[in-house]
């Protein structure tokens, strides 16, 4: 039995999943594993194709595009590992992360979502580890430059997100799903044993870690391992702002599930839907 299932999900992105399993089975040595890659009914060529470059992987083959969730629920039903770790197909490693990544939870002892360091190919860092949004971080980060005057280790512990710079490991609200790894048992307490499918496609991450934290697990980010998410970097603008506007839905969707529908979570709406909303016309007439 492998220790991690490996769940990487492809919709018409083959070259970039065959280089996603590539790095996994050249840089992935102290830990036991298997790949499971689920197609999500792609249109881009023949997914067995995936079995004729990668034989030693399970394949499977889903009859529509369900999304996120619900592709990589397919692959955890499949999975025998002890843990999980969903894997983006737009990542790629250039050590030994997911080692890495499972010793630092095992050394841990408790049970947990765990990601670690992300970098784009240019070497900038990527935001992966953050705090739930409310009213006082709306508000701070409008008026960031109170912000910076204090010092960065009080202003990354306060705000995470865009104001921490991954340098130090630190437990958080929620974590990035490009690398998500948690104990496969950790699914028994959620609702259907499996991770919340409203979503098709943003937020699920949000959602999965709020859940969890429901139930008493938490989140740690692990700063002393990397790898590369290329994060959409071709994507376009119009897209962009499109993906942009679902974001912000389900972020409201969140809130709901944490605040309720009652004065709170409508002082946020308001205060959060301007913000975007203002940010996001700014950026249409960029482009």
């Amino acid at each position: 039995m492998p220790e991690v299932s490996i769940i990487i999900l492809n919709y018409n992105t083959f070259q970039l999943t065959c280089n996603c399993i590539e790095s996994v089975v050249k840089h992935t040595k102290d830990v036991s594993y298997e790949i499971i890659l689920v197609d999500n009914n792609s249109t881009e060529c023949n997914a067995e194709l995936f079995l004729e470059k990668f034989t030693s992987i399970k394949l499977i083959k889903s009859n529509i595009n369900g999304g996120f969730a619900k592709g990589n629920n397919l692959g955890i039903e499949a999975a025998t590992g002890n843990y999980i770790l969903l894997l983006n197909s737009d990542t790629y490693l250039i050590e030994d992360a997911i080692s890495n990544t499972f010793k630092a939870t095992k050394n841990r002892n408790v049970e947990e979502v765990i990601g670690c360091k992300m970098i784009f190919e240019s070497g900038k860092i990527q935001h992966t580890a953050r705090k739930f949004r409310s009213i006082n971080w709306e508000i701070l980060d409008l008026l960031r430059i109170v912000l910076y005057i204090l010092p960065y280790s009080t202003r990354a512990k306060l705000m995470l997100g865009k104001y921490f710079n991954c340098d130090f490991s630190t437990t958080c609200d929620w974590l990035n799903g490009a690398f998500f790894m948690f104990s496969k048992s950790m699914l028994q307490n959620l609702p259907n044993q499996k991770l919340d499918e409203r979503f098709f496609m943003y937020g699920e991450d949000h959602l999965w870690c709020l859940q969890f934290k429901q139930l008493g697990y938490d989140c740690f980010f692990y700063e002393k391992t990397k790898l590369v998410h290329i994060n959409n970097g071709s994507t376009s603008k119009e897209k962009q702002l499109k993906l942009r506007n679902v974001m912000l839905f389900n972020e409201l969707v969140i809130m709901k599930l944490r605040k309720r529908n009652g004065f709170y979570f409508n002082l946020f709406k308001l205060i959060f839907t301007i913000k975007e909303k203002s940010r996001n016309f700014i950026l249409g007439l960029l482009k």
